[in-house]
């Protein structure tokens, strides 16, 4: 065993853990000393978002000791910033464990002093968000790790516009929480007064607002009985979403039985997330079976939305996320100018790896589209920037997340669910389905089609290697690929854009942060960003063409596929 690792598992042998901690260690000592190595050999990183891992006994691990110890730091942190007058909102998923840590969330928090606004039950994400601008909070933690295995968990920190941390309070969290080196420095317990539990009628405000949203709400109304499938995937959606769908009008709605019950060993999937056809499977077969006109699920903190649609030939599809995205923001722009109710200084914006087509829409309807790193907490402080002078519409990613209006500063699949639903009743009345809509778009404005590639690499040697992989990008860019000339490296982590022609370069006016964008000659473009919150590297492909007409999509649509197929190939990604 290594010295290092040796003496925090001797440091928690002998500290103020309590016994069943010990004796999983000594456990562990007789019969996996490599797992309990792994569990030890770092500590959890609190990252700019907060934490997220494995849940088991050790330092790299998600479990009491180390809620705590993080929940502290952020706590002397905010009473740094505001004093000793300070609120926060704690909610927390349908995860194993979710319920416990998020108690000692709130109980360190309210031993030091602060006020804490506990959610009564499990929540959607979003509703975290909307409630630390609810009740005027200074910060708020959600217990959750959002779409990761059963075996995960994790702790999102909010700032008090109701977004996760940017520059400089994500760093100096982290800064704090570094400084709490023992279970001994945080007040565990002593503040019970300062909890105040929360429920109904935050839930009330929030369904208010996201009703507030709807663009046609007299479509829903003549669409009232559209048939509707939705899954919560065993997760917290269940408590929001058909309330919401029944508020908007939606009368034909079908929860997927099977997937109803929130269960944090999610028995029907292999991975909670909605992005995957295997998890949306029972969904799709009922939506089959009634002939449903769309099917929505989401994810286990209901902020990520995956959705099902016949295609025109009949089959039951699932889109991507960009497709979503772009279906969306383009209802966002299009309804309001025939709505009568756009504004001059309209804005939505997007994330970087998120397609180009949205910006191309938003071009052509003279509404400003910006582009940030990803994640929506880069969206939330624009929209922060911004507010004064211009007016926020709708924002997304591809990574099957949207956020719709401004009252809340998260990604939200309620409200997403809610106007994706009000979507499909708009082209139903029209005779037609969203997937004629996502048709049409693509002879309007061309056909952008995206494909993503993560490789996980876990342990103690995949930071190694994704970094390694990460370096030879940058410092070796391929000269074409698939025979294309790849024209412009962009480098996130460096600021600085490069045309490879000619030698000329910019200064890349976002972040830093460990992206490379690939652009070739003919507008494609490849990404590959390191994930934030999982072992994982993610490669981002998108091409595009012409798309004549409708008949064409077919054809076009192969061709487009198979670019992308040997783009992968020639990259060694498979």
């Amino acid at each position: 065993m290594d010295k290092n690792i040796q003496e925090k598992i001797d440091k928690w042998l002998t500290g103020n853990y309590d016994e069943v901690t010990k004796e999983g260690i000594r456990s562990l000592q007789a019969s996996n000393p490599d797992d309990l190595a792994d569990a030890f050999y770092k500590n959890l990183e609190f990252g700019t978002g907060g934490l997220r891992g494995i849940m088991g006994i050790g330092t790299n691990r998600m479990n009491k000791y180390t809620v705590g110890m993080a929940t502290q730091g952020y706590a002397n942190y905010l009473k740094k910033c505001f004093g000793d007058n300070v609120k926060v909102a704690i909610a927390h998923d349908c995860r194993n464990n979710s319920a416990a840590f998020a108690d000692i969330t709130a109980n360190v928090f309210a031993a030091n002093g602060i006020t804490v606004y506990l959610f009564e039950a499990l929540r959607p994400t979003p509703e975290l968000s909307f409630a630390i601008r609810h009740f005027k909070c200074q910060g708020g933690v959600v217990c959750t790790a959002s779409h990761n295995p059963k075996e995960y968990n994790g702790y999102k920190a909010y700032w008090d516009d109701g977004a996760q941390m940017v520059p400089p309070h994500d760093k100096n969290v982290i800064t704090e929480v570094e400084k709490i080196a023992s279970v001994d420095d945080v007040k565990w317990s002593g503040g019970e007064k300062n909890i105040i539990i929360i429920g109904k009628e935050v839930d009330e405000a929030y369904l208010d607002m996201v009703k507030g949203l709807s663009v046609y709400p007299d479509v829903c109304a003549a669409q009232h009985d559209m048939s509707i499938v939705y899954t919560p995937i065993h997760g917290t959606g269940i408590m929001l979403v058909p309330a919401a769908l029944s508020r908007y009008g939606f009368t034909n709605v079908h929860i997927v039985k099977e997937q109803s019950t929130p269960d944090g060993n999610f028995p029907t999937v292999i991975y909670p997330n909605p992005e995957e056809r295997e998890t949306m499977s029972i969904g799709l077969k009922q939506a089959e079976a009634l002939d449903a006109d769309i099917l929505l699920g989401t994810d286990p903190d209901a902020d990520r939305v995956g959705v099902g649609v016949k295609n025109n030939k009949g089959e039951w599809i699932l889109m991507n996320g960009n497709q979503t995205a772009l279906l969306a923001f383009n209802y966002m722009i299009e309804a309001r100018k025939a709505k009568g109710i756009a504004k001059p200084n309209d804005m939505v914006i997007k994330t970087i790896v998120t397609t180009d087509m949205i910006d191309v829409i938003a071009k052509a309807n003279g509404v400003n589209c910006y582009n940030v790193l990803t994640g929506f907490k880069w969206i939330s402080s624009l929209i922060k920037e911004k507010e004064a002078t211009e007016n926020y519409i709708i924002g997304g990613e591809e990574s099957f997340g949207l956020m719709i209006g401004d009252k809340i500063r998260d990604k939200d699949s309620v409200s997403a669910v809610t106007i994706l639903c009000e979507m499909a009743a708009y082209e139903k009345n029209k005779g037609r389905s969203l997937f004629d809509k996502l048709v049409d778009l693509y002879v309007q404005y061309g056909f952008y089609k995206e494909n993503l590639v993560s490789i996980t690499k876990k342990g103690m040697n995949g930071a190694a290697e994704i970094k390694a992989m990460m370096e030879t990008y940058r410092s070796n860019p391929p000269k074409t690929i698939d025979g294309m000339e790849v024209k412009e490296l962009l480098d996130y982590e460096l600021q600085v854009g490069k045309n490879l022609s000619d030698g000329s370069s910019w200064k890349i006016e976002l972040p830093k942060s460990n992206v490379l964008q690939f652009v070739l000659a003919d507008g494609s473009k490849i990404s590959a960003r390191p994930s934030g919150t999982e072992p994982k590297i993610k490669f981002y492909f998108s091409v595009n063409t012409t798309l004549a007409s409708a008949a064409d999509f077919e054809k076009t649509e192969k061709l487009l596929d198979d670019r992308i197929d040997r783009i992968i190939a020639e990259m060694e990604l498979k």
